[in-house]
């Protein structure tokens, strides 16, 4: 289980995080988004494995250049923030925007490097909730075969697509789990102070939220 959710933890938190692309894109259904994804990554990471192991900058370009048409980073930190998006300032929430995805692409790629066809399932697709908004499930095949239910929100773009914005681990949103503990660590110091520490240290200030969070520090 543990593996599982290092990469399986890559693929959702990049997923959801990626900075949209401003180049127009074909429209998918969300079902055809996530398929074409995961067929991606297998086939760029199955083909290069070893290479992208050696150049961690090379694989968060590689990542970020099948991942970055099909989400949506603006909508999704507005959603950590939560009541703190209300009282930032565009400038704070797109330095916070950049910052966080930074920091998360950065820990978790390399777990993506364990990713092979065939480790996420689709299911069929049934129209859940509107049309504006919808799930698209899947499920993720262990190593011992046993299968972890994540899956994927969506939303519908005001020119019409559709953009991924969080997702749901064994019925654990990720925004939800993130919003609390940059609500506790802004509580603590300041937005500015969140921000920033997640453009000089990254990863150590996502663990120490974490930490923060369960108790531990």
């Amino acid at each position: 289980m543990q593996r599982l959710l290092g990469w399986a933890a890559a693929l959702a938190l990049v997923f959801v995080l990626a900075v949209p692309s401003a180049q127009a894109q074909d429209t998918l259904a969300p079902v055809q988004v996530v398929q074409k994804i995961a067929d991606d990554l297998a086939t760029t990471i199955g083909a290069r494995r070893e290479e992208l192991r050696k150049d961690h900058d090379k694989l968060i370009q590689e990542i970020d250049g099948i991942l970055l048409p099909h989400f949506d980073i603006d909508y999704a930190s507005l959603l950590v923030l939560g009541q703190s998006a209300r009282t930032s300032s565009p400038e704070q929430r797109s330095r916070f925007a950049k910052a966080f995805y930074n920091s998360i692409a950065h820990r978790y790629a390399e777990g993506l490097l364990n990713y092979t066809r065939g480790n996420v399932r689709v299911l069929p697709f049934n129209a859940e909730l509107n049309d504006k908004r919808t799930i698209v499930r899947t499920q993720v095949v262990l190593d011992d075969g046993k299968t972890v239910a994540v899956d994927y929100a969506f939303r519908k773009s005001s020119a019409g697509d559709w953009k991924a914005y969080d997702v749901i681990i064994e019925g654990i949103s990720y925004i939800t789990n993130y919003r609390n503990q940059v609500a506790a660590e802004i509580k603590a110091s300041s937005l500015d102070s969140l921000i920033q520490r997640l453009e000089t240290q990254g990863e150590k200030a996502l663990e120490g939220m974490e930490k923060r969070q369960q108790g531990g520090a």
